[in-house]
């Protein structure tokens, strides 16, 4: 088959060169990574993660911070990993028959990958892992602890998810590809394996999940109303934002296989829509970031620039350009009283960077754009932008709800800022 021209015209150099089951498999190793980095970056501003999702405490002090059981876990699963690409490139030379033939080398490392999250070796982090697997199981439908329980661990883990769903959906394309008749897991990616529909539908699957927390939250505070819950009225907010997700796949969906006896609209007529959803869902989800996730006043203090005599600016926030030293309870610009990050242009460059992958991240969520662009190198470069924007988004949604514990603020459903000195 070497030189076939079908062969030739199905694989681009990138794909001859990380096929899609290693992109999975790469993107699945940096989120372990990333996650060590977050960790330890974290303990180092003197941030206890493991007390916030509940995570038992070292069982003696010679054991290892957390974050080195991570790395730990991490290099363990990069070591094969390199291996096996390094040996399937030395078999296949970038040869497109070859590629297409060896297939299973790349579905041998993402079973094992498997495997080393099941396996009970004392090294491996194994209550990390079991920890994992076990919250993994329990979010699966969509479920969520107490919150002594480790609620805000399967908020977080959950959220993680959502940024996997286009990995998730490429997972299956992968299996589905491999088991076909026919078919190699490393040819360019058939998106429409197993059906036009399925794909889609566990690219959803996490945006179902976030969304089911969001109503059991809301009903447990309609049930046991505290005086600070409020009516719940802020987890029905946060339930509208994930469902705003699904227009835009079904949409997609729709013009992916867009027949005109079938649907009662026009293409144009359902990529305007397509269009409208995904600017809402897109920045919904900026909004939630910054207002909810991490507390700060950016939009606040937006509207007290810009309409200052309608919304007065808050005597706690100085000015964007003010060079005066503020007051205890003051802070910076479109922040908040109390924060862990050394200066404020951290959080503006997370919060730019938030939105300008916000963005990007809404479109992948859409099937029908593959052949937007043919090369795959793209479509990964924005899988892996959308785990780096998941990555800075723990860091400061974790921040955040130290600050919240810190100041008995935790769990408070109607609040957006409470103040505390550091």
């Amino acid at each position: 088959m070497d030189g076939d021209p079908a062969v030739e015209s199905q694989l681009d150099g990138f794909s001859l060169i990380l096929p899609l089951p290693y992109r999975i498999a790469f993107i699945l190793v940096l989120g372990v990574w990333a996650w060590g980095l977050n960790l330890h970056y974290l303990n180092l501003l003197k941030i206890d993660v493991a007390s916030l999702i509940k995570y038992p405490s070292r069982s003696s002090s010679s054991s290892l911070p957390h974050h080195q059981r991570t790395y730990a876990l991490a290099t363990t699963i990069t070591i094969p990993f390199l291996f096996s690409i390094f040996f399937f490139w030395t078999l296949t030379r970038g040869q497109p028959s070859a590629v297409l033939a060896w297939d299973f080398i790349p579905q041998s490392y993402l079973f094992l990958l498997f495997l080393l999250f099941l396996i009970p070796y004392k090294r491996l982090s194994p209550n990390g892992r079991f920890r994992f697997l076990a919250t993994l199981k329990r979010i699966s439908i969509g479920g969520i602890a107490e919150a002594q329980d480790g609620k805000f661990g399967d908020i977080l883990l959950a959220d993680v998810l959502t940024s996997y769903a286009k990995v998730l959906g490429d997972l299956f394309v992968s299996l589905c590809m491999f088991l076909s008749a026919g078919k190699s897991s490393t040819d360019k990616p058939d998106r429409g394996c197993g059906g036009q529909y399925i794909v889609p539908i566990i690219i959803s699957i996490p945006s179902v999940i976030r969304l089911r927390q969001c109503l059991i939250e809301y009903m447990r505070v309609r049930k046991n109303p505290t005086q600070h819950s409020g009516w719940g009225g802020q987890h029905l907010a946060n339930a509208l934002k994930y469902s705003s997700a699904f227009p835009v796949v079904v949409l997609s969906a729709l013009q992916r296989g867009y027949d005109p006896n079938k649907i009662g609209l026009s293409e144009t007529g359902i990529f305007r829509l397509w269009l409208f959803f995904v600017f809402l869902n897109s920045f919904y989800s900026f909004y939630w970031d910054v207002a909810k996730d991490w507390d700060l006043t950016l939009f606040p203090s937006l509207l007290s620039s810009a309409f200052p005599s309608v919304f007065p600016p808050s005597n706690t926030t100085t000015s964007f350009h003010s060079n005066q030293v503020p007051p205890a309870q003051a802070h910076p610009w479109g922040l908040r009283p109390h924060t862990h990050f050394h200066t404020p242009q951290i959080y503006y460059t997370a919060i730019g960077l938030d939105l300008l992958l916000r963005c990007t991240w809404s479109l992948k969520l859409s099937p029908h754009l593959d052949h937007w662009n043919n090369l795959e190198g793209t479509i990964f470069l924005l899988e892996m932008a959308e785990v780096v924007r998941r990555w800075v988004w723990i860091f400061f949604r974790v921040e955040t709800e130290w600050v919240r514990v810190r100041s008995g603020a935790a769990g408070v459903d109607e609040m957006l800022l409470m103040p505390m000195g550091r």
